[in-house]
């Protein structure tokens, strides 16, 4: 389903690590099959974040085979010094990610920022420049570029391939600022779900239908606006880059 304000773009990179957060403490870390939607969240508002609007990821189209490779690593430990892992990457990524913006209600001082097409033009022309700070797929190690494209075009190499199911997995963290039920209103709540690929693409449940959340702690909300100098909204753009590009809806 496509939105009025939605974005296409394609990132890749040689490796990824998608994880759960829960499995970090173990020191060896092995990746998931497939991104989450909190690393493709994670991606978009690399490229493009404003505190006046929450990135929705629709689907991601796995372009290249699922491919993992072994890499030992020496990470820091908690108390000094360095250790010995392996981690688990996989290898010759590259996805395209359909996505669309909501309002966050969260948030309504910020009511004034919200401009639909300003920001969506300027959603699209970051997305052409390679976004607004490094992109990363999963971790920091694994740096990633991100392109505008089409969604569904070009040749992937699941597309001949009915359904592949992946079991229960990680779906991604919802923070207090970003609430949507009573039930994570001041909380930072985990969610799970059962994706499942059909002929190479993956169509994200939204966040609140989830069918498995836990809470994970309570969370305070980080306040914005003018008064904390912490808010510029679309003044921080000229009219230029705020301006609709010919063609574009």
């Amino acid at each position: 389903m496509n939105y009025r304000n939605t974005v296409e773009f394609e990132v890749y990179g040689d490796y990824a690590l998608f994880t759960d957060p829960v499995m970090h403490l173990g020191g060896e870390k092995c990746t998931l099959q497939i991104p989450t939607y909190e690393a493709l969240k994670g991606v978009l508002s690399s490229v493009y974040w404003k505190p006046t609007l929450i990135w929705v990821i629709d689907a991601v189209r796995v372009m290249n085979p699922i491919q993992t490779e072994v890499k030992g690593v020496r990470p820091i430990k908690y108390a000094g010094g360095n250790d010995l892992s392996f981690y688990t990457y996989l290898k010759n990524c590259r996805y395209q990610v359909r996505a669309h913006f909501i309002w966050n209600e969260n948030r309504p001082e910020l009511a004034v920022d919200q401009n639909e097409n300003k920001h969506h033009n300027i959603a699209r022309r970051m997305i052409a420049r390679g976004g607004r700070r490094d992109v990363f797929l999963g971790t920091r190690e694994c740096q990633a570029y991100v392109e505008p494209c089409v969604f569904g075009e070009g040749p992937g190499a699941y597309d001949s391939t009915p359904e592949l199911a992946f079991g229960l997995m990680y779906h991604g963290m919802t923070y207090a600022d970003e609430a949507y039920s009573p039930e994570t209103q001041g909380h930072m709540t985990t969610r799970y779900w059962h994706p499942v690929m059909r002929k190479g693409v993956i169509e994200f449940l939204p966040p609140e239908d989830c069918p498995i959340q836990r809470v994970v702690r309570e969370m305070e909300v980080k306040p914005f606006g003018e008064e904390h100098r912490n808010f510029t909204g679309l003044r921080e753009f000229s009219d230029a880059e705020c301006t609709q590009e010919e063609g574009a809806t």
